[in-house]
């Protein structure tokens, strides 16, 4: 194949190949720093779907993960003596005594068990409301009579 003055061989990759002419040396200089610069642009597409999975991860599952351990840790730091306590187990337990990282929990009567924070799944809400309502109906039949 024999070139013509000023023009250059192209691949069908889109590089330059063959030899420059002997009178374009600066030219030939500026198409090379030119086919340089589109395949940077090339390599950078392989990591768009890269990023786009970290992306979902971090808003689908990293995030929400967070959320959830700093509402615990609050919920954790709240817990006083006669809190009721579920722990991961499924015992329930009314909390006697707070230390750094272990409660004291009374499981039954005189029956008292030590454990970390971090086995405590949640605080139970003592209902109150049943006595409530029967305190309720005493007065009302007081008055009714």
């Amino acid at each position: 194949m024999a070139e013509s003055a000023g023009v250059q061989a192209v691949s069908p990759c889109g590089f330059g190949g063959g030899a420059a002419p002997s009178g374009s040396g600066g030219e030939a200089g500026a198409a090379a720093g030119a086919e340089g610069a589109g395949a940077g642009g090339f390599l950078a597409s392989p990591f768009l779907p890269l990023i786009a999975i970290f992306l979902i991860f971090y808003f689908m599952i990293i995030r929400p993960q967070r959320k959830r351990q700093k509402e615990h840790d609050k919920m954790l730091s709240g817990i006083n003596r006669g809190d009721q306590i579920v722990t991961i187990g499924g015992f329930l337990g009314t909390v006697r005594d707070v230390r750094e990282d272990t409660f004291q929990i009374e499981l039954a009567e005189n029956v008292r068990v030590r454990i970390l924070k971090s086995a405590v799944q949640s605080k139970r809400q003592v209902n109150n409301a049943p006595a409530a309502n029967i305190a309720a109906k005493e007065q009302d039949k007081k008055e009714a009579e």
